[in-house]
């Protein structure tokens, strides 16, 4: 019976273990598959290759290691028993048993340490392909590389020796207590001498690499939070590195000393050293004395003793975020704009972004899903030279949401054959409005339909932000392609994505896979057939290259009729000496919860460029990486690894490079860092003098940090317009503007970050106090209070912030919600510019109220066609509301307002005899 039990354990235990087994293997083929069909074979065989080798280094050497110690403790204390089976039957079965359970946690410990050391293949493969930074540290004199590429593997292998080393005392001294040579009460002169030699060793080596923790740690210094800035500062250099240094040696005498005296009878020695080390080193050299120099020789002269470390961390931290190159300008800020003006930056005025993403996603959903099956999930800014113009507009692609379908029709075929791809997109100006407050478009309906010279050959959206499901195309049955009439077309996929099924064995393996039976029993197939999985664009991009983080906004771009995804790569680092992570920023995340944006990079970075731009096909998802910046140290090393997977920028085509734009998620990083790190003088920076925040907005009836905006305009000085990220800035605790930043996205110039600083001694309204002011004008307030009052949501969007010829106008769109309804409609548009806010049906008539819609005749005054304007303005709004009150049967509202539009329009006709 004894025999069957064992029988039938082994039987379960290897039938666990196999399919364990096969189940990662299956998968690692079908990931090879996929990796094959989307042409990076060489990436996935490079990083498995290295993760079975690190996997299976590190299992033998844990099992040899911690097993050849098991056997010398066993060995050592042959002649004793186990002492719960002294007196027991089992003894003469105790080792046996011991050595079995030895065994199992040997291989838990070892596998467990396995398989969490396979994530280290990229820092060993950045090790052995490091690029020089040709920056060195200003305190050790180290290239930036030592940090960034080898000091990550040496804290590795660190970690991996002090837990092979613990787990081999550990199991070391289980078996000894067992066996009872050695408790904690028993005299240090009872362990026989191969006892002691061994844990003697054992602690020696543990020890050794303490030695070797405080000898790195002296590095971790330039990453030190806790000082006047990040990075070393002067008690740091002057107390902790001293510090450092003297417990590494006496660590490593200690460790000298365990090894000399393991063969000594009593090991009084290097305990009292552990004494020495743990008691008077620690507590006096790593406490007291930085303590002391900190309080007595830094604080009472802190400015002085850490100007220069102020200035390290000023430097570093600008040079890696790449702000070290910011063009900085004077920008007047006067209130010098008349219509001439206006007229000569017309690019500008016509690429004013009337359209918020919010009010107008919910549009595009309204008007233009069609169906309940297809979903809109951002909108996109874009520019496009449309009709001989060059100007902004915005989009968005209709994706299939199969999560919409009825109940009823969410069955397997319908999910995974029919229902495969969304299909088209909608496209419209930022600055143009229909009569009924709704956006012009420009691509719209099912199949597209174009009034400009883009016309999108291929609309099937196989790949998008909404497509997480897997599906199988070129099957016996036709997929649906889209609602035609009171039917609906189809049509077979013939692109180049997916896996082919080609033979029985490629369908058991993805049925095993993905756990469906019907993918193995399914009639539909062929060797035509299909699959296509990870269609998800940031999971697909992440699969091919997860040592890249990607921008959160992918964005949709229409080249030579097809419909392209563009993601900003980045790649990062938090090992850049000095520089100051993002998340020790304050309110680091604060910028990041508006826009787009849906997740943060990783929060403990001191290190980003935008080095790579990926694109890919929305029909076959074919994806291709481009190196944008040739410089980047980082991406110099990731091509070393990869020779195959990026391609130089020179293969960029100037179509699509006519999409490229400074990403979203970036500038926001960058701006962040910059509200502090403009200050270049380690005085000014020590004292905060000149610390700015982002501008507050007002968004649906909540204050909000405003986010930055592209915008097509004309820089100070610059022949031609471009288009371009802005932002401005406010001072802490004050409202006026001090500064606005801006992205190049074009051509020679992508890339390049220009600060323009207001004067001082002078007020530039910010835009709280350009939200205030608005607050504060009766007539728009009465109006936003009537459309509230008669059942409507006023959503006010975007303040934007145009500068324009050394002035700033200000422009905010008002939208027009019903209660009961999601189809935002534009309504109004707002426009500040100096003492003046008005708001008019449309931009147009806003900027005429203001500036005048004529050319105005010589010996005219500027200031009467403005009173004239005004004028006609309060004259139309007197009769609206003497209709309203008609309306209402309010006969003495009404009587008042017929009076005062008499009163108006008699000074009106005044005005104009003049």
């Amino acid at each position: 019976m004894n025999f069957i039990y064992r029988g039938i354990t082994l039987i379960i235990l290897i039938t666990i273990i196999g399919l364990s087994l096969s189940k990662t293997l299956v998968h690692i083929l079908t990931e090879s598959w996929w990796f094959n069909a989307v042409g990076f074979a060489e990436v996935f065989w490079t990083r498995l290759t290295w993760q079975i080798l690190i996997w299976v280094v590190t299992f033998v050497f844990y099992i040899l290691f911690l097993w050849v110690n098991h056997r010398l403790a066993m060995h050592y204390t042959r002649h004793r028993s186990f002492q719960f089976f002294e007196d027991s039957e089992l003894a003469i079965h105790a080792n046996k048993f011991a050595n079995i359970l030895a065994l199992v946690l040997i291989i838990v410990v070892a596998l467990g340490t396995a398989t969490a050391s396979v994530p280290t293949w990229e820092t060993i493969l950045k090790y052995l392909h490091s690029t020089n930074f040709d920056s060195r540290d200003p305190i050790f004199q180290r290239d930036i590389s030592f940090y960034v590429f080898q000091l990550p593997l040496y804290w590795g292998i660190w970690n991996w020796l002090l837990f092979l080393f613990v787990w081999g005392l550990t199991v070391s001294l289980l078996v000894y207590i067992l066996k009872g040579s050695f408790t904690p009460r028993q005299s240090r002169h009872t362990l026989n001498g191969k006892v002691k030699t061994h844990l003697s060793l054992l602690v020696a080596g543990i020890i050794g690499l303490i030695a070797v923790d405080f000898w790195l740690k002296r590095y971790n210094l330039l990453y030190s939070p806790g000082g006047v800035v990040f990075g070393a500062g002067y008690t740091d250099v002057h107390a902790r590195l001293f510090a450092y240094r003297i417990i590494s040696t006496l660590a490593l005498v200690v460790a000298v000393l365990f090894v000399f005296s393991s063969w000594r009878k009593a090991p009084a020695l290097p305990v009292r050293g552990i004494a020495v080390l743990f008691v008077i080193t620690l507590v006096l050299v790593n406490g007291i004395y930085p303590w002391f120099v900190q309080q007595f020789i830094v604080e009472p002269n802190e400015l002085a003793k850490e100007k220069p470390y102020i200035a390290n961390n000023i430097k570093f931290t600008q040079n890696a975020y790449h702000l070290n190159d910011v063009q900085r300008q004077n920008y007047a800020g006067e209130s010098q704009l008349n219509r001439q003006a206006l007229q000569s930056n017309q690019a500008t005025i016509n690429n004013i972004r009337l359209w918020d993403y919010r009010p107008l996603l919910s549009t595009y959903r309204q008007i233009q899903e069609i169906r309940l099956y297809y979903r809109f999930r951002d909108v996109d800014v874009d520019r496009y030279t449309l009709n001989g113009n060059y100007q902004q507009v915005m989009l968005s692609g209709r994706e299939l949401a199969y999560s919409q379908l009825p109940e009823e029709a969410r069955t397997w075929v319908n999910q995974r054959l029919k229902f495969t791809h969304g299909y088209g997109l909608v496209m419209s100006p930022v600055n143009q409005v229909t009569a009924n407050g709704l956006p012009e478009l420009y691509i719209k309906d099912i199949p597209p339909v174009s009034k400009v010279n883009l016309q999108v050959s291929q609309p099937a959206i196989y790949y998008g932000e909404e497509t997480d499901n897997y599906i199988f195309t070129g099957t016996k049955t036709k997929e649906f392609d889209y609602p035609f009439g009171d039917g609906n077309a189809f049509t077979t996929y013939n692109g180049k994505g997916g896996v082919r099924l080609a033979s029985i064995w490629h369908r058991l393996a993805y049925a095993y896979d993905l756990g469906s039976l019907q993918i193995l029993i399914s009639n539909y197939f062929n060797d035509q057939s299909r699959i296509h999985y990870y269609r998800k664009i940031q999971e697909r991009v992440d699969r091919v290259a997860p040592f890249l983080q990607f921008d959160s906004d992918p964005y949709l771009a229409v080249i030579n009729g097809k419909l392209q995804w563009i993601v900003d790569a980045y790649t990062v680092s938090d090992r850049y000496p000095y520089s100051k992570p993002v998340a020790q920023t304050k309110n680091a995340t604060e910028i990041f919860k508006g826009g787009n944006t849906q997740k943060f990079l990783p929060s403990n970075i001191n290190y980003i460029r935008n080095s790579v731009k990926v694109l890919v096909d929305a029909y076959d998802g074919t994806m291709r990486f481009f190196v944008i910046d040739e410089t980047d140290p980082l991406l110099s090393t990731y091509r070393k690894i990869f020779p195959h997977l990026f391609e130089p920028n020179a293969a960029i085509s100037p179509e699509v490079k006519a999409h490229f734009r400074y990403p979203l998620d970036l500038f926001k990083i960058q701006a962040q860092m910059y509200l502090s790190y403009h200050m270049s003088d380690p005085e000014v920076f020590y004292n905060r003098e000149d610390l700015w925040r982002f501008p507050m907005q007002v968004y649906e009836g909540n204050e909000q940090i405003m986010q930055p905006y592209y915008v097509i305009m004309r820089l100070p000085g610059e022949a031609k317009e471009g288009f371009i990220l802005i932002l401005p800035f406010t001072p802490v605790n004050k409202d006026n503007m001090i500064a606005w930043m801006a992205a190049r996205s074009n051509g020679k110039d992508y890339g390049k970050l220009l600060l323009y600083e207001f004067p001082k001694q002078k007020l530039v309204f910010g835009p709280r106090q350009i939200e205030a002011r608005i607050d504060q004008e009766p007539l728009i307030s009465q109006q936003f209070t009537l459309w509230s009052q008669a059942g409507s949501k006023v959503i006010r969007g975007d303040l934007l912030v145009i500068p324009i010829e050394g002035s700033l106008l200000y422009v905010e769109p008002v939208y027009l919600r019903a209660e009961q309804s999601e189809l935002p409609q534009l309504k109004r548009v707002i426009v500040a510019y100096d003492q003046d806010v008005v708001m008019e049906e449309t931009l147009e008539k806003s900027l005429m109220t203001i500036f005048g819609g004529l050319q105005v005749e010589k010996g005219v005054p500027t200031q009467m066609t403005r009173e004239v304007s005004n004028l006609a303005k309060n004259a139309m709004q007197t009769y609206q509301k003497a209709q309203e009150a008609l309306r209402q049967g309010n006969w003495a509202e009404y009587g008042r307002y017929q009076q005062n539009l008499e009163e108006i329009l008699q000074k009106l006709n005044q005005g104009s005899e003049r």
